[in-house]
């Protein structure tokens, strides 16, 4: 009767904690952000009864639309790249502005950097494989040793938690994947746990 009432139990608080969480994070991201700019909106219009709740995360919205918008400008291009310059010449800042840009650059899907193919990495002489995310195949703009001809950087997420290695293979141990950045990376945070269908 308990193992049973503990099973349904656990089954309910498996099915409803990713939601909740989910919801609760978004909640901490809307709230802060809204909160932010709702000081700095009462700032700039200290007697105007304007403002209404959601109003911050409305001129977030519009504000990160503008800079996309602005950054198609030469000029404007020119001064983010001066200021990203100098941003990276700052003692501290530099750690944590390249630390964010480089989390950012990995997971952008551009081209020119970032996750660029799902991979398996085969381990030795093993049938043993790993699933990762090819970043790299020229090192020409590395120091010496870190990468050679014919080898492949590989980034290697670990499951249930944020973080990975940076492995450097031979290229002909890896295997492409015919499977998208996103359910590759939902597939390695989550260990490869097949999501049960619920049963009506």
């Amino acid at each position: 009767m308990f193992k049973r009432a503990s099973k349904t139990f656990l089954t309910g608080l498996l099915a409803i904690l990713p939601i909740g969480l989910t919801f609760y994070l978004l909640f901490i991201i809307v709230d802060g952000t809204e909160s932010l700019l709702k000081k700095g909106l009462e700032g700039l219009f200290p007697q105007s009864q304007f403002y209404f709740p959601g109003m911050g995360i409305v001129v977030c919205v519009i504000l990160i639309f503008s800079i996309g918008v602005m950054l198609n400008s030469w000029v404007i291009r020119t001064i983010f790249r001066i200021f990203d310059g100098i941003l990276k010449r700052i003692p501290l800042v530099k750690t944590l502005y390249g630390a964010v840009t480089d989390l950012m650059g990995l997971f952008s899907g551009s081209e020119d950097r970032g996750l660029s193919q799902v991979v398996m990495v085969r381990i030795g002489e093993s049938d043993a494989r790993l699933l990762g995310f090819l970043t790299r195949s020229d090192f020409s703009d590395l120091p010496d040793g870190i990468g050679e001809e014919g080898k492949v950087a590989v980034y290697l997420p670990m499951s249930y938690q944020l973080g990975g290695f940076t492995t450097i293979v031979p290229r002909e141990s890896v295997e492409p994947v015919d499977m998208s950045l996103e359910d590759a990376m939902r597939f390695a945070i989550a260990a490869g746990v097949q999501e049960k269908k619920i049963e009506s």
